[in-house]
This record gives structure tokens, C-alpha cells and sequence, in this order.
């Protein structure tokens, strides 16, 4: 299974500068450890407001005790809380590893489905989708995709995108044949240090 982890760090007031690069060190260490066990697959920052240490991490284990397991062994997480999202595999997921070209995205969105519409029209969307999907892997735009359980009638999808800019990036979503239904929170991401697919 695969795991979207929002881990926030928050250092204890006093904490000298040796020991929070101390304990960052290790870190930096872990997380080749978990790379090479392939546990962890990204990191990566999202905005983050002034004095805010976040990371959202993508990672890998047979079950949540396993992921508690992976997530406990990380020296950061002496000072830390994670939010963890368990992610299901997507149909129409391009499994593209690796770092595109451009900024990466991470964009939720929700499709509900409106009242009234019949079946054949809603498949004839849906097909339309996973087509459109696989145009925009073979551009490189769309990377990765996750379903998010959703109440019945409600499809949630977690995207990795690859775009020049959130102008492209939005473009590209408003043309998706789902958008009508949809509704979408993007969050632009920075390199993370020690991001597995950037020290490959």
C-alpha cells in the first residue's frame, strides 16, 4: 500500500542549533535507509509559513502498523505529528517515477456525479477521463494518481502533476472532461533535500 504523509515539525523552544542539526543529520541518513528498504518513494515542501517545518512524504508498507513502524523510526519524529492518507490505486494511474520537468503539483479532486445523470452519460465522461489521462502521462503533465476513499457517489483522486506554472497547471485541469463535476485544491511543492527521486 502507499501512504501520503503530512509531517509537521514543531522544535521545542530552547533546542540548541547542534541538536536540531544533530537530529536532522540522522534524518537525512533514515531516509536513505528507507529508500533502500523501499518504504519511501518522494518528499517534498509544501508552502510553509514562517518558523513551519512540513513535509509530505510518499511511502510505502503492507498496512498501517507497518507504516507506524516506518514512520516511528525517523528521528524527526521525536519533535513531530503526522497525518497520515491512505492512497488506493487509481485506474488510471501512469506510475511514472522519478521528477518530471517544470514545478510538481499535488491536486485533490473531488468529482460528484449531478443528479439526473444516466448512467451512459456518466460512463461516456469517465471514459473520456481515463483517455484524457493517458494523453497527459505520455506529455509528462500527469505522473501519478491515487483514489481517496469518498462517500458512495463521490469519486476522491490525489494527482501528482507536472506543470511550468499553476496557470498551466490549472488549464490543463479545467480542460479535463470530468472538471464540470469536479472541484479542486492544488498545492505547489518544492524540492525536498532529501527527496529519494532527486538524489537518484
Amino acid at each position: 500500500m502507499e501512504f501520503l504523509v503530512t509531517m509537521t515539525t514543531s522544535v521545542p523552544p530552547g533546542t540548541s542549533d547542534e541538536t536540531i542539526a544533530d537530529v536532522r543529520r540522522r534524518e537525512a541518513e533514515n531516509s536513505k535507509r528507507l529508500v533502500a528498504q523501499r518504504s519511501l518513494f518522494r518528499l517534498w515542501r509544501p508552502p510553509l509559513a514562517p518558523g513551519e517545518w512540513r513535509t509530505l512524504g510518499l511511502f510505502a508498507a503492507a498496512n498501517a502498523d507497518e507504516l507506524e513502524t516506518v514512520l516511528a523510526s525517523m528521528p524527526l519524529r521525536i519533535w513531530r505529528t503526522d497525518e497520515v492518507e491512505p492512497l488506493s490505486p487509481h485506474p488510471n494511474d501512469p506510475a511514472l517515477v522519478g521528477v518530471g520537468t517544470g514545478s510538481e503539483f499535488l491536486a485533490t479532486m473531488v468529482v460528484a456525479v449531478p443528479d439526473g445523470t444516466t448512467e451512459a452519460a456518466a460512463q461516456d465522461r469517465f471514459g473520456r477521463e481515463a483517455e484524457r489521462a493517458r494523453e497527459l502521462a505520455d506529455q509528462g503533465h500527469l505522473r501519478r494518481l491515487w483514489a481517496l476513499d469518498a462517500p458512495v457517489a463521490v469519486h476522491r483522486t490525489l494527482g501528482l502533476w507536472n506543470a511550468s506554472d499553476p496557470v498551466e497547471l490549472g488549464t490543463i485541469v479545467e480542460a479535463l472532461p470530468l472538471h464540470p463535476w469536479m472541484t479542486v485544491a492544488t498545492t505547489e511543492l518544492s524540492p525536498h533535500p532529501s527527496d529519494p527521486a532527486r538524489l537518484a
